[in-house]
């Protein structure tokens, strides 16, 4: 019976083989049928049997084995009532909490700021307002918020206020939460310019946008509640209370 352990490892070298073969030919068709998709990142087979993820950047594509059909859309398991596209995409765009530039952005402390969270925000942003007067509601915790000037030029002039101001946590809270100008005011700006490069590295494409201690990231204004939820689930809380 020596023989099964180097049959199974045959049978899986062969089987990496034909993946890699599979994927090349996908590569191959898709590269000349769709110029576009001549610079692919990556192909993998899918949990749909048949279908194959193609990746460029953290664009997602669905092809048929032979490159033949091309679907741009989400993929969805109806069973587990999951959405296998955005938990991807999900994973794609993660950033890891230490890779921040912290630097570039200013500190918000609340009680004894253990739990820890970073956003993005745009102050022309009316969802990043509803935000940040639900964030009122949540304590200990640190916010590093990046201002992200992505919506107006207005957009910057607010941001370089705030950002130059001595009390940059009082001038965004004013503006923000009390629809209370920041004052004019002048500084070096280069974070914001950082901030700006380091969004579109990560295909940050919406304010706000939340990313929590495990390198979770969540796009849009969330409620306190489930702020709560996902700083307890990021720091281990809910495991260690179950």
């Amino acid at each position: 019976m020596k023989f099964i352990p180097t049959l199974i490892a045959a049978i899986g070298l062969a089987t990496g083989a034909l993946a890699s073969a599979q994927e090349a030919d996908i590569r191959k068709a898709l590269a000349e049928r769709i110029p576009q998709m001549d610079k692919i990142d990556e192909v993998r087979p899918t949990q749909m049997k048949g279908l194959y993820e193609v990746r460029i950047g953290t664009d997602l594509f669905y092809t048929d084995a032979k490159g033949d059909y091309v679907i741009q859309g989400e993929l969805i398991d109806a069973k587990a009532r999951r959405n296998l596209t955005e938990d991807r995409i999900a994973k794609l765009t993660a950033v890891e909490f230490s890779a921040l530039p912290l630097k570039d952005a200013f500190t918000i402390v609340r009680g004894n700021g253990k739990r820890k969270v970073a956003v993005f925000e745009d102050p022309n942003c009316g969802y990043c307002k509803r935000f940040e007067r639900d964030l009122q509601n949540v304590d200990n915790v640190t916010v590093y918020l990046f201002l992200y000037p992505i919506l107006s030029p207005d957009s910057a002039e607010k941001s370089r206020n705030v950002w130059c101001a001595k009390d940059k946590v009082n001038a965004w809270q004013d503006l923000m939460v009390r629809d209370k100008p920041a004052p004019a005011a002048s500084c070096d700006t280069a974070a914001l310019q950082r901030n700006l490069a380091f969004g579109r590295k990560h295909k940050i494409t919406g304010t706000p946008t939340l990313i929590f201690a495990d390198g979770s990231r969540v796009p849009g204004a969330i409620g306190a509640q489930e702020v709560e939820k996902r700083l307890a689930e990021a720091t281990g809380e809910s495991t260690r209370a179950n």
